[in-house]
């Protein structure tokens, strides 16, 4: 529709450059103060020499300053790894230091940073400190099976933690464990956190997984993240049908089921006995989460299960966790699906560090893995249907977009 270049018209257009002598160029040059910038991560070992040392400062009021004063001692207390970034002059004089690292209470830990800062000024250096919320980046990755889904992954250079959560959202529509072939592909879009502009270093710096697609077998499933009305965000098919079920499949993010439903010889009583719940090895410590929204009925000690949580969910049906080493909850607490409510132990009559699971209906001891693939879906309202399509194709995309750089990893807005 556009005319052709050649019938524009066209005109020379001619002028004169005029620039500075040479002498005064040079001198505004020596007039401007060279200033350098240098960033590292603060390490355990690490005086304010050391670190100042490193990052190429060489001014001792600087390292007393750090030493003395009360918010810049902060700077090498508490955990290592802080990202520090310092501007020094020709002379390695501190001009300034920034130190980011993750917000001191738990609650804004995800979604906010600590900002340390030292600038020098007229009458000195002076120090400051902010609580900042990260920003998020996009980013498209995409890769190929060859031996396993988490080393290829690593062969796209996708953070540990998104993958998980990859994993996590198809774990309805495949078996990662058993059901992978060599030759399938995944696409993936996901949040990279910044702060400041700068990549964070900790909880891997990453997100949420925004969308993906993985080819199994030659069946492609597709999902993406989106918020309701209300809020509340799940995780849906390009179709419309929800990824999310009332019930998750697993209390925990990784785990193996060491004893399922069924008859077993109790490792303790020394007999056949039937096993009324599913047993998941896991390290001490690693994270239980409750399968489904409910109110807690009970958090304590019970018996030979140790420390236990019950959850009363809709319909008459419970679930139980027990054995932990540490509850997090309090009877009468709501919980949501997912909202981690202790940690794995081995309290009560176990012999090694593993959650004891178990699902009952009407007070019933159901199979747990049947009622999370039977659970039914949660469904996105009518009145958003328009939104989520509009959605669904702009990450469809995206998708598309990842896929042409497989292997690889990309940034984007």
């Amino acid at each position: 529709m556009a005319p052709d270049a050649s019938d524009l018209p066209q005109r020379i257009v001619s002028e004169q450059v005029l620039h500075e002598p040479l002498d005064s160029q040079l001198e505004a040059l020596a007039a401007q103060g060279l200033e350098l910038s240098r960033s590292d991560l603060t390490r355990g070992s690490d005086t304010a020499d050391s670190l100042l040392k490193r990052l190429g400062v060489s001014d001792a009021s600087a390292a007393g300053f750090l030493r003395r004063d009360p918010v810049a001692r902060r700077l090498l207390e508490g955990r290592p790894g802080k990202m520090v970034q310092v501007v020094a002059d020709a002379d390695g004089q501190l001009v300034s230091l920034v130190a980011r690292y993750p917000a001191e209470t738990t609650d804004n830990t995800a979604s906010h940073f600590t900002r340390l800062s030292i600038q020098r000024d007229g009458s000195g250096l002076r120090s400051s400190v902010a609580v900042a919320p990260l920003q998020s980046q996009v980013r498209l990755a995409s890769g190929t099976i060859q031996s396993s889904f988490f080393a290829a992954s690593d062969e796209a250079q996708i953070p540990d933690a998104i993958a998980a959560q990859m994993a996590e959202m198809f774990a309805a529509d495949i078996d990662f464990h058993r059901e992978l072939r060599k030759g399938d592909t995944f696409s993936i879009v996901y949040e990279a956190l910044t702060a400041d502009g700068e990549p964070i270093t900790w909880n891997q710096g990453t997100g949420r997984v925004l969308a993906a697609e993985f080819v199994n077998g030659g069946k492609a499933y597709q999902s993406l993240w989106y918020r309701d009305a209300s809020g509340r965000g799940a995780y849906f098919g390009f179709d419309g049908q929800s990824k999310r079920r009332t019930f998750l499949a697993s209390p925990m993010e990784f785990s193996r089921v060491t004893s399922g439903f069924a008859m077993r010889f109790h490792p303790i009583m020394q007999t056949w006995r039937a096993h009324r719940g599913v047993d998941y090895g896991a390290p001490t410590g690693t994270p239980v989460r409750t399968v489904a929204d409910g109110v807690v009925t009970f958090a304590g000690v019970q018996n030979g299960y140790g420390n236990v949580i019950e959850v009363r969910h809709s319909n008459e049906r419970s679930t139980l966790y027990a054995h932990l080493s540490r509850i997090g909850v309090r009877k009468g607490d709501r919980v949501s699906q997912g909202e981690t409510i202790g940690a794995v132990g081995a309290t009560g009559w176990a012999t090694g560090p593993h959650l004891h699971f178990e699902f009952k209906v009407d007070g019933q001891q159901q199979d747990p893995l049947k009622i999370a693939k039977n659970a039914e879906a949660v469904t996105v309202s009518s009145a958003q249907r328009a939104d989520f399509t509009a959605r669904a194709l702009n990450y469809k995309a995206q998708l598309a977009l990842a896929q042409t750089i497989a292997g690889n990893h990309g940034d984007g807005d």
